[in-house]
């Protein structure tokens, strides 16, 4: 008999070991109750309580994930659109989480379609579409500070979609399409444009050098001809003279002189030019002259051309 007690003791001694002993996970917090109120709040690991007199509740910490299911908004401009959101928040504080209101997830949703009604409300579409970063900082901040007082933080908020109706979609598409359209008609004509400046730029730096190049080789070719009429007149003037010293070096008498104007008179009677006979005096005047032609004309001294 003694023995069934002893082991009857041992066995509410177990069941009461095993109700008084509770663990905490590291992500969790526990609160305990004693006879209904508040006592204390455990950390992770293992921690005793007492059976029937206190009761533990467990408060996750992690970070959550709520899911805004989507809703019907109208914008400022009077166009119905779809949106919804995604909350992450975090119980920072698990008493107040526990016990100042009694399910925060809910709450939080409430809040954030409440909220995009609101902001959404007081913004156009292509605003709406494009100030998606605005928004989710203005849900933040209010979300943050209204659950605050919950115990819970809200690290971000993240619109998934803003869909408007299938028409508003299709006149967008539209508009893109034609603004694409334009900016690439821009741009073929700012690339022909440059291609047409490049190529009579081109054509204009050919003519000049083309211009350039005539006007160095008439100046080549007119300093060519000059230096060859220079040296020609200089060798003739050269040759005149020669042939002048040498009369004056020879001393012909007037037979001679005589002689040479005759057959220079013959020369020039053989040609097909036209004639002019001059009197005796004159003849006589002229025949040093003639005599000097025919000598240049003897030593193969071109004539000088009128």
């Amino acid at each position: 008999m003694q023995a069934l007690f002893i082991l009857a003791i041992v066995f509410f001694a177990l069941i009461f070991a095993g109700m008084s002993l509770r663990i905490i996970r590291p992500y969790q917090r526990g609160l305990i109750e004693r006879l209904g109120r508040y006592n204390r709040t455990c950390q992770p690991g293992l921690n005793i309580i007492m059976p029937i007199v206190e009761q533990l509740e467990k408060v996750d910490m992690r970070e959550k994930v709520i899911d805004v299911p989507a809703q019907s908004i109208i914008t400022k401009d009077n166009v119905m659109v779809e949106v919804d959101a995604i909350i992450y928040c975090q119980v920072t504080d698990p008493f107040r989480a526990h016990y100042e209101i009694m399910d925060f997830v809910y709450a939080a949703v409430k809040l954030a379609q409440t909220n995009l009604r609101n902001t959404l409300g007081e913004m156009e579409l292509d605003q709406s579409l494009t100030s998606r970063d605005v928004i989710n900082e203005k849900l933040r901040a209010v979300l943050d500070e209204a659950t605050n007082k919950w115990g819970v933080k809200v690290n971000r908020v993240e619109i998934q979609k803003i869909d408007p109706p299938r028409d508003i979609t299709d006149a967008m598409s539209r508009q893109m399409k034609a603004e694409r359209d334009k900016r690439a008609a821009i741009l073929e004509a700012e690339g022909i444009k440059q291609a047409e400046i490049t190529k009579a730029e081109g054509a204009k730096q050919a003519a000049i050098l083309e211009a350039e190049g005539q006007a160095q080789a008439i100046m080549k070719v007119a300093e060519a001809e000059k230096f060859q009429k220079l040296t020609v007149a200089q060798g003739e003037a050269e040759a005149i003279v020669n042939v002048f010293q040498a009369i004056h070096k020879g001393q012909p008498d007037n037979k001679l002189i005589t002689l040479r104007y005759l057959e220079a008179l013959k020369t020039i009677a053989n040609g097909k030019a036209n004639k002019v006979f001059f009197p005796i005096e004159v003849a006589s005047l002229l025949s040093g002259v003639g005599l000097a032609a025919e000598l240049l004309k003897a030593q193969g001294v071109p004539e000088a051309k009128s």
